[in-house]
């Protein structure tokens, strides 16, 4: 081979490599956000349970909707409610725009976060975690009022290492099944699992009343569950690791359309 077929050769499987790396890079973003088309997990779900979904005279998610509606405007002890700071329409899609950056915190603030934040310092109530029984009211009181929003997470580059990190722990393999959540809500969404679909993973029903719990449950419950699922040792309830996770699936699911308080199997 003359020199100058061996330039040009090596010039032609410059261009090919450097092509190669142009679509790896520019085809990352759209695999690393999960299957498309993106899919709600209502759309996996029997039309009998799709139907009671939507029947808010039914759905047993409705319960804990009417509680939040009665704490959002009840009394605490210190003479203070909700309603006495949150007037006007300001607050009718916060379910979509959480989680946010905390600066004081230093940290992501969820929905439930900013929930237990007000409860405890302008209500003096203790604290109750992200399935405390109003913690759950009020967040599927304010879901059910952002019902047909976009999800709107900011674009606030404080959150990018949360939600970086929490795609890691996304594609992490945890348990002693040696599984990520990629495995089964990726790569597996649509597929059965014990008899039922697999679906996408998009938080877009959350709070969510799943049938197999007989209750309402947060985003923090069903993380717990999946982990627990795969035979790991779930995080502990404070763990930045589920900021992360919830600050990545918001992310994920941007764009799609929220269900208010959902309902799964």
């Amino acid at each position: 081979m003359t020199r100058r077929h061996a330039g040009r050769r090596a010039a032609v499987w410059g261009v090919v490599v450097a092509g190669c790396a142009a679509l790896y890079v520019a085809a990352t973003p759209a695999l690393a956000d999960g299957p498309q088309p993106r899919r709600s997990g209502a759309e996996f779900m029997s039309p009998t349970l799709q139907a009671l979904q939507r029947d808010d005279t039914q759905n047993p998610a409705q319960l804990w909707v009417r509680e939040g509606e009665a704490l959002w405007s009840r009394v605490a002890g210190n003479g203070r409610s909700c309603t006495g700071c949150h007037t006007g329409s300001s607050w009718h899609d916060a379910a979509v725009r959480y989680p946010v950056f905390d600066g004081a915190a230093g940290r992501p603030l969820t929905l439930t976060g900013r929930i237990e934040q007000c409860r405890q310092q302008h209500l003096q109530l203790p604290p109750q975690g992200p399935d405390g029984v109003e913690v759950l009211a009020l967040s599927a009181w304010l879901a059910q009022r952002a019902r047909g929003l976009p999800i709107a997470p900011p674009d606030d580059p404080r959150l990018r290492h949360w939600q970086q990190r929490g795609e890691q722990l996304w594609m992490q393999r945890f348990g002693q099944l040696d599984l990520a959540c990629t495995h089964c809500h990726d790569q597996r969404a649509g597929l059965r699992l014990g008899g039922a679909p697999i679906p996408q993973a998009h938080v877009t029903g959350y709070p969510v009343y799943r049938l197999e719990w007989q209750a309402m449950g947060s985003l923090q419950r069903r993380l717990r569950g999946c982990m627990s699922g795969v035979r790991a040792q779930p995080f502990a309830a404070d763990a930045d690791e589920w900021l992360a996770l919830e600050a990545w699936l918001t992310r994920r699911s941007a764009g799609m359309t929220s269900e208010g308080a959902g309902l799964r199997p």
